[in-house]
């Protein structure tokens, strides 16, 4: 082959790498994954110009109308800044692709708003409570401590809230679970009216929870304790649990089952053998989010547990501590050590629930890559 040929060959390659959507069919196109898209200048020219007539119009209309309101100028330059942008892409192209760049603005705008508001309020809890969180205030209580004294911290706290949601855990788990698998596996007669039972306990309200279980079993003759107050915390967890469950057993593949029930395997030991070890690290997940729920709990709690300065190792004798209830008892007091003690539990709890998100996060991607090799 000479050296002309050689070259109208690369070139013919070079085009059919180039050009390799014009030999695709219908079937392949729509198999194929959309590409991201990314701004070019012309978009960034069009966000300059609709953030500088916007500014520009809601200052003018700040001057003219006397706005007295910081707030009020920026929902107006933010909804002048949308309209205005809108204008400008469809002139330049089209309504459809003016609306589709609008609400991607809209869509990432309130996202960053939201996610900003989050690390403020972190940012801010932690130079509140980054003061007093040493060793020692994990390892102390309140039992010999003052309100114009040193020392203490949430050792109380910190056992009554590992135990109360420990033991709701405990119950919640095989309840939620054994419920989500029969409204999704069993799918028996009652799944309506459990799955309607569920779904209004979902909404209800934490200080409900805790008057049920104060009604019923604290004002019923056995007092304030831990495990009362893990009862209420048990009413709000189930149906997170159990719903989140039913959600997990939903995206499991029916060919495991089919496969499963044509080896000749009863439906028991499908579900127990194959539907629940696939769903494992997604049970897990919704198990935390409901411990998440539970941890920061307070009103159940007052009603139920009540609090505690000393550190009560037993929760069916006597009242006992949690976080929430520290938080909320000594941010109260007119005394400003005793609201720094407060913000610094108020720190150990915030992290202590962005754990058990970022855990839950991790396993519901360990979940989903485990499915993505089932199928």
């Amino acid at each position: 082959m000479s050296g002309r040929d050689h070259s109208v060959v690369e070139d013919e390659n070079t085009f059919l790498v180039k050009h390799a959507d014009l030999f695709l069919t219908e079937d392949e196109m729509l198999d194929r994954p959309a590409r991201r898209r990314s701004l070019n200048g012309r978009d960034l020219v069009d966000v300059s110009l609709a953030t500088i007539a916007a500014g520009t119009t809601a200052i003018v209309l700040r001057l003219t109308l006397d706005w007295n309101g910081l707030m009020s100028t920026v929902v107006w330059w933010y909804l002048l800044f949308v309209a205005l942008y809108f204008v400008l892409v469809r002139d330049r192209t089209s309504s459809e692709v003016a609306v589709d760049k609008a609400v991607t603005i809209v869509v990432w705008s309130l996202a960053a708003l939201i996610a900003g508001v989050l690390g403020w309020m972190i940012v801010y809890l932690t130079a509140k409570g980054l003061k007093l969180l040493r060793p020692g205030f994990l390892t102390s209580d309140m039992r010999s401590t003052g309100p114009l004294t040193t020392g203490g911290g949430v050792k109380a706290a910190i056992i009554g809230s590992f135990e109360q949601v420990g033991m709701a855990t405990a119950f919640v788990v095989p309840v939620a679970v054994l419920t989500a698998v029969y409204l999704n596996e069993i799918k028996g007669r009652l799944s309506p009216f459990i799955r309607f039972i569920v779904n209004a306990l979902s909404g209800l309200p934490s200080i409900v929870a805790g008057l049920v279980i104060f009604a019923a079993w604290v004002n019923n003759g056995h007092g304030f304790s831990g495990a009362a107050g893990a009862a209420a915390l048990a009413v709000l967890m189930l149906p997170i649990v159990t719903r989140t469950s039913e959600e997990i057993l939903r995206t499991i593949p029916d060919s495991l089952r089919e496969a499963s029930l044509a080896l000749g395997a009863p439906q028991w030991r499908v579900v127990l053998r194959v539907v629940l070890p696939t769903a494992q690290a997604g049970l897990l997940t919704g198990v935390i989010l409901g411990i998440a729920r539970a941890v920061g709990e307070t009103a159940p709690v007052l009603l139920t547990a009540l609090g505690s300065d000393a550190t009560n190792w037993n929760p069916f004798h006597g009242p006992q501590a949690s976080l929430p209830l520290f938080v909320w008892q000594l941010i109260r007091e007119p005394n400003l050590r005793q609201n720094d003690r407060a913000w610094t539990g108020a720190l150990v709890l915030v992290f202590l629930v962005i754990a058990l998100f970022a855990l839950a996060r991790l396993l519901l991607a360990r979940s989903q890559r485990k499915l993505g090799r089932s199928r």
